[in-house]
């Protein structure tokens, strides 16, 4: 069948990953409720589309942190990639160096730091942080990526303890016996992901600034409190995350809680967001209300589900061709042209 939107590759994943995989990806916490509201929340904002702005020549890229991209959008950080597909975050990391974009490779990745590096040489690249209770083993982390070539450091701040994901509970959710936690394996067991450290505070990022050189971009920020407090500890980024609604539910649709943290920040940080991005016409909207960059998560893992890194890159090039005819259509010539005046919050 002719793969022609994410939802398309949404169903393949669906029907052809086995379920304990498929519910793995999908969960939410709880009833679900954050997880769909940060779809449905794109679509009561509309556009403010504008004519005869001769849109005849487009360019749609970006930089992030100094460093350019193809488009603004990005992969995020999501586990145990080898539940998608059989080379894993191989796929992932050679999939977003052929798309030219940034791919933020997890703390719980099922190949090393050192794999995800070679598969894709000089593709940009950025670490995810959980900070576990065993500090050496997260040192040694982040200046194992330093010392890869990765160029941020993402920490996670909005998993002090993980969420509770009703299907993972009912399947008794654990990896197969044939994969690893590699980047963990002598200090971790994935069926007891309670090495979590609960008590990090916002200190721990003059910790983090203490080992490593790199960029510090904090994932998991949801109010101007704490968009505030992250610019006042030296971050470079923050990404309004809600986790994929997958940690407390009922919380903000993150294009929602976009518009808080960009008005906070006041442009001293770069703000980027994931959650719902589902048609190129999402990353516009996400662009017009301040974000810099999205990133995606679940519509990733569906590409690798699909053709591994051939369908990533799919996934990818489908949300790039998107983007680029819904800002053309809206008469954006460049990425610079975008703004709040594209868009309007619905009534409904």
């Amino acid at each position: 069948m002719a793969m022609v939107c994410l939802s398309d590759f949404e169903a393949y994943a669906k029907k052809y990953l086995p379920k304990i995989a498929w519910d793995y990806f999908a969960a939410g916490a709880d009833d679900c409720t954050t997880r769909d509201e940060n779809i449905l929340a794109y679509k009561r904002i509309r556009f403010r589309p504008r004519m005869l702005r001769d849109v005849s020549v487009t360019d749609i890229r970006t930089k992030i942190l100094g460093t350019e991209i193809s488009f603004p959008v990005g992969i995020a950080p999501t586990g145990f990639h080898q539940l998608a597909w059989p080379d894993g975050e191989k796929s992932t990391a050679r999939a977003a160096r052929a798309m030219n974009t940034c791919y933020i490779a997890s703390t719980y990745s099922t190949c090393t730091l050192e794999e995800i590096s070679s598969a894709a040489p000089g593709g940009l690249r950025w670490f995810q942080l959980y900070i576990h209770r065993n500090r050496a083993a997260s040192q040694q982390l982040v200046q194992r990526a330093e010392a890869l070539g990765f160029q941020g450091l993402v920490l996670t701040a909005d998993l002090p303890y993980t969420g509770k994901r009703r299907d993972d509970v009912r399947n008794g959710f654990c990896l197969p016996p044939h994969m690893k936690v590699k980047n963990l394996e002598w200090a971790f067991e994935v069926c007891k992901i309670s090495l979590l450290d609960p008590s990090i505070t916002w200190n721990d990022i003059y910790w983090l600034q203490s080992l490593t050189h790199l960029p510090i971009i904090i994932k998991g920020i949801l109010t101007r409190e704490d968009a505030e407090l992250a610019v006042r500890h030296g971050v470079q980024g923050i990404i309004v995350s809600n986790h994929g609604g997958r940690q407390l539910d009922e919380g903000p649709a993150t294009i929602d809680a976009l518009v808080e943290v960009v008005e906070a920040v006041r442009g001293r940080v770069e703000v980027y967001v994931d959650g719902g991005i589902r048609k190129g016409s999402d990353v516009l909207k996400a662009l017009a209300l301040g974000a810099k960059c999205v990133f995606i998560g679940r519509p990733a893992l569906w590409g690798l589900a699909y053709k591994g890194e051939e369908g990533l890159q799919d996934v990818l090039r489908i949300l790039q061709d998107e983007f680029r005819l819904s800002m053309a259509l809206a008469g954006c010539a460049s990425v610079s042209e975008i703004g709040q005046h594209l868009v309007q919050f619905s009534k409904l």
